[in-house]
């Protein structure tokens, strides 16, 4: 089992203060050793408190980024929402292209529904190349967005998005293609994209998908955990942003 240093250095530090007579490196050495072989329990444990300290400070700067850019993951007017009305918040990070974010899709369209009550935040994150950025800038335009569940749905539905597949989604939900894409040239929109971007990048997030409800930051195509994080949510003091 690989050691973390962090732990040896700790257990180091309290073998050294269980003598009162200072012994040169070699001796300190060969002690320390004897008494791991004697005890390996004790590096286990070590180890085991050192993660759950990192897990620990993890999850709180995460729910303090998250406090502090509630304004930017919640209320961007420039995001598509579905269910803009309701009461509570959950925010996906995602990318057309993923192969999770694919297999979260149909549940997030049916949680959509059986919730009226929540209002669902997409964020374009493309992050899987020049096909994933296309298909996020075309989502971002107003065409696109009147349609928005119907084109989530059917390129979440291809299981390799192309140019292609993106038209043929488009031209279903009675959208033209070539007018969306020249609209998806608009500047306001690679500004939107970079946006989400950094702001990513202040939460930590480096895959896709993440939702965040509320305080609560859930990677991964975990649906039964999102679910959970909305029931809490309601159970508890509404943190919301107007």
């Amino acid at each position: 089992m690989k050691i973390a240093s962090g732990a040896l250095l700790a257990l180091t530090a309290a073998l050294a203060l269980t003598g009162c007579q200072k012994s040169d490196d070699e001796a300190f050495g060969k002690r320390v050793h004897a008494y791991l072989l004697e005890h390996p329990e004790v590096i286990r444990e070590a180890a085991d408190k050192l993660q759950a300290k990192e897990q620990a400070a993890v999850a709180k700067a995460s729910t303090d980024a998250v406090a502090k850019h509630r304004q930017e993951l919640e209320r961007d007017s420039r995001d598509f929402v579905a269910n803009p009305d309701g009461k509570y918040t959950v925010v996906e990070f995602f990318d057309y292209r993923c192969g999770y974010c694919k297999v979260a899709a149909p549940e997030v369209a049916e949680l959509i529904k059986q919730h009226p009550d929540v209002r669902f935040v997409f964020k374009e994150f493309p992050i899987f190349g020049d096909v994933s950025d296309t298909a996020a800038r075309l989502a971002l335009t107003p065409q696109v967005k009147a349609k928005g569940l119907q084109v989530y749905s059917a390129w979440m539905a291809e299981k390799a998005l192309d140019d292609a597949s993106i038209d043929r989604g488009l031209r279903d939900a009675g959208i033209d293609p070539a007018s969306a894409r020249k609209a998806a040239a608009d500047p306001a929109i690679s500004k939107q994209i970079a946006d989400v971007r950094a702001l990513a990048g202040a939460l930590n997030l480096e895959g896709t998908p993440v939702f965040i409800i509320g305080d609560h930051v859930v990677p991964g195509a975990d649906l039964g955990a999102v679910r959970a994080a909305i029931a809490v949510t309601k159970a508890g003091p509404l943190k919301q942003t107007s």
